[in-house]
């Protein structure tokens, strides 16, 4: 993915380890909104360099969660949400679901249920089917397109290009 995130820190010449416990004191301590989001960008590169596996990757999986969680700023949940999805961090899709149907931002609940399509959770079809009751007409959308989507590939054998494709 294109470097989008803005490195005035330079947290990226830090070693992995490093750079995973910078940028969690950011997102646990920073109250700059714009820092924390610069962070979700940052983090999700981390994946990247250890290959979608192995301690580093579940550490940022756990941070992503932990954010979804307790962030204040709608955008910055909304693009864990992505990143979770982009990441293929499967271990994180019931956090996803709790996003989708309770967060208390349609912008998060949008972005989470959506994300449940890229990520290919076909196995929290019916979950989703709440969202279809949610008051913002934006999610009863998503969640009626995500569905309808995964309706029509479930079932059917998906091969990957690499390991950020979707279908």
């Amino acid at each position: 993915m294109t470097q989008l995130a803005l490195d005035d820190h330079r947290i990226r010449e830090f070693p992995l380890e490093k750079r995973v416990d910078v940028l969690e004191q950011i997102f646990k301590n920073s109250d700059d909104e714009s820092l924390r989001w610069d962070a979700v960008w940052l983090a999700g590169e981390i994946p990247e360099k250890v290959g979608l596996r192995g301690p580093l990757f579940d550490k940022i999986a756990d941070i992503y969660a932990w954010v979804l969680k307790n962030d204040d700023n709608a955008v910055v949940r909304h693009e864990v949400c992505y990143q979770i999805a982009g990441r293929n961090m499967r271990k994180k899709i019931p956090d996803l679901v709790q996003a989708g149907l309770y967060d208390k931002s349609a912008l998060v609940r949008h972005e989470a249920i959506e994300c449940l399509g890229i990520i290919r959770a076909f196995d929290q079809m019916d979950a989703m089917k709440k969202a279809l009751e949610d008051p913002s007409p934006y999610v009863v959308e998503t969640a009626r397109m995500v569905l309808k989507r995964m309706e029509r590939y479930q079932g059917k054998e998906f091969v990957a290009e690499d390991e950020y494709a979707s279908y």
